[in-house]
């Protein structure tokens, strides 16, 4: 049985999943999300429900939260009833995708106020929320690491980016540029083969025993794409923040980012096409639009 009572903050489609992995790993959880219908499957399976993040961090020796976006992760850590606002945990482990330059500003302010931030983003979906299997990126103090490494492991693979803040959110950014760009350049592919006449079932096998396999092509494309259901799991309005805070912070690094700047400009595209709630594979669909084709096997 675990020692540490858990606070977790944001109870959606992916904190939901990983909450749920810590109460099986019997953590006691104390939670908070202010939409209460995502609290209600752990309230019935022993969660604390907490109305605020001061009140969690209040309750908790260490709190986790798994926010959308970088303005309400610094709500919820900094702003009023904030965990700051909290009298107990210590150790906050932000789980989010909210990049490097918001990692840094939490974790100098928490510093003022005795809190460590342990930043880990997560990749894998929610289908790797569910079954444990994310990649979950940690920068921390290296004694921090060795305290929160057990309730990680709940979720998925560790890989520790080093004790600098934002180290973490700076590869999420990388990775997920990289999954954004290869369902772009995929969708390019294959609506120019089947405009050729190749049939798309077929151009994705042959792609994928080929060397221009990738995420895409193995994942999205026959899961979402092919059957024309463009339900992946993970939002337009999602993928379009993080290549635009990608983007963003490579060229204040001075890192030049043609390609990524046309990726960012895709799903743009898409997002005013179909709203940041629809699929982010439905990038496939302004393809076809334009193409004048159905991408479906």
């Amino acid at each position: 049985m675990a020692v540490h009572t858990i606070g977790f903050i944001g109870t959606g489609r992916m904190g939901g999943p990983m909450a749920g992995r810590l109460l099986d790993a019997g953590y006691a959880l104390s939670i908070h999300d202010t939409q209460s219908e995502a609290t209600k499957p752990l309230i019935a399976r022993g969660a604390r429900l907490a109305s605020s993040p001061a009140e969690v961090a209040s309750a908790s020796d260490i709190v986790l939260t798994s926010q959308p976006t970088p303005d309400i992760v610094k709500a919820v850590a900094l702003g009023p009833n904030g965990i700051s606002s909290g009298n107990r945990a210590r150790i906050v482990i932000d789980l989010s995708t909210s990049g490097p330059g918001t990692a840094k500003l939490i974790a100098q302010e928490f510093k003022l106020r005795n809190l460590t931030l342990v930043d880990a983003p997560v990749s894998g979906g929610i289908k790797g929320a569910v079954n444990g299997t994310l990649a979950v990126m940690v920068s921390c103090p290296k004694e921090t690491y060795a305290t929160v490494a057990p309730i990680l492991k709940n979720f998925g693979k560790l890989f520790y980016t080093g004790d600098k803040p934002g180290t973490a959110q700076t590869a999420k950014l990388a990775n997920n540029l990289m999954a954004a760009t290869a369902l772009v350049i995929t969708s390019e592919a294959v609506a120019m083969g089947v405009k050729g006449g190749v049939d798309a079932k077929v151009l994705i096998d042959i792609i994928n025993a080929s060397s221009g396999r990738n995420t895409a092509s193995e994942d999205k494309f026959p899961r979402a794409v092919l059957p024309g259901t463009f339900d992946f799991g993970f939002t337009t309005g999602l993928s379009y923040k993080d290549v635009r805070l990608c983007i963003d912070e490579a060229e204040a690094m001075g890192v030049p980012m043609v390609c990524g700047a046309a990726v960012r400009q895709m799903l743009a595209i898409t997002n005013a096409k179909f709203g940041a709630s629809s699929d982010f594979t439905s990038i496939a669909k302004v393809l076809e639009e334009w193409a004048g084709v159905e991408m479906r096997g």
